[in-house]
């Protein structure tokens, strides 16, 4: 069987997020042909290690969920396969069960981890369920997250804060909305704002983390005939990793601070903390020059940051273009397959 066969066997197991159980009896029973392998199952995450006698101790990892989508719908079509989760990431799973099952000796240990849950809420990930559980099995010296980066490394990755903006305002008939104030009417100040941010750029270790902000919900009303007296609206901020949760709060408390009154709140309500580039690791250092591609900032959100409050450096490297993941008409390449294992392999060695 082509690589892209393999692929589409995952891609065509349904695995919606909380849904993972079948794809993970899959993974399971292949890792368990590698008798070089310690294979450990714990709830739907899969983790593989070799138990050899080298010091050195690297870890692959990637999620075995995907957005939801039709599974039955997977298909070759020349070199591409095509279907949900072909690029976000189950081709590059793929590739990692190829590489665990490979006899070829190396120089150091190798961990696979394969988890659940990784699209959906952070407090429900799979891989937070391992480290809570059996934080030995993710030791290592370094570690690559299998996100889809098009065949380079994308360092770091950016923070992400939730935040709800509650407008307040007083109920009156709408045939008399001057003995009132419309809650409704005051948060549109607070989406034109939104909509006019200029995006900031950090460079940080000479590479660019551009900070997004978005609305990205909004509620309010009481009654067809009613002045409403309070409205709210949830913002999604991307934050790059030169500033903590605190210093991004503040920061987008002072840029509301002209449409923002007393009596009106801005809380956090989510948080996932954003990773340096730690390019100047070594083992790191050294998978970006196998790539021959320069190195560029992860403009997202993954578990490279997970990595990082483990004290683990880790990066994210993976098949297929990044801006095809959650798409309808995702696919990944049987080029880009190739690239991933050569790398990948030779990183290993």
């Amino acid at each position: 069987m082509s690589r892209l066969d393999d692929a589409l066997a995952l891609v065509a197991i349904s695995s919606v997020s909380r849904n993972e159980t079948a794809i993970a009896e899959h993974v399971a029973k292949a890792l368990k042909r590698n008798p070089a392998l310690e294979v450990e199952r714990i709830g739907d995450n899969v983790i593989a290690r070799t138990t050899g006698h080298h010091s050195s101790r690297l870890l692959v990892a990637g999620h075995l969920d995907t957005v939801p989508g039709d599974a039955s719908e997977a298909s070759i079509v020349g070199d591409q396969l095509r279907g949900v989760g072909a690029c976000d990431m189950k081709g590059s799973l793929a590739v990692m069960l190829e590489l665990a099952m490979d006899p070829t000796p190396r120089s150091v240990e190798v961990t696979w981890v394969f988890y659940a849950r990784e699209e959906i809420s952070r407090r429900e990930s799979g891989l937070i369920e391992v480290a809570e559980l059996r934080p030995e099995l993710l030791d290592c010296d370094a570690a690559v997250l299998a996100e889809p980066t098009d065949g380079r490394v994308e360092a770091g990755c950016q923070g992400t804060l939730r935040v709800l903006v509650e407008m307040s305002g007083a109920r009156a008939h709408t045939a008399r909305p001057y003995t009132g104030r419309n809650a409704i009417h005051r948060l549109g100040n607070v989406i034109v704002k939104v909509a006019g941010y200029e995006p900031r750029t950090a460079t940080i270790d000479g590479l660019d983390f551009v900070e997004q902000l978005q609305v990205v919900d909004v509620d309010g009303g009481v009654a067809p005939n009613v002045v409403p007296d309070r409205a709210s609206c949830t913002l999604n901020y991307r934050v790059a990793p030169d500033r903590t949760k605190e210093e991004a709060e503040s920061w987008l408390v002072m840029f509301l601070s002209d449409v923002i009154e007393d009596g009106d709140r801005v809380n956090a309500v989510d948080w996932a903390p954003s990773a340096e580039p730690l390019l100047t690791n070594e083992r790191l250092a050294a998978l970006a020059s196998l790539t021959q591609e320069p190195a560029k900032g992860k403009l997202g959100w993954t578990d490279v940051a997970t990595f990082a409050e483990m004290k683990i450096p880790a990066t994210n490297f993976g098949a297929g273009d990044p801006l095809l993941a959650h798409r309808s008409d995702e696919f990944v390449t049987r080029a880009q397959l190739d690239e991933f294992a050569n790398v990948l392999r030779e990183w290993l060695k």
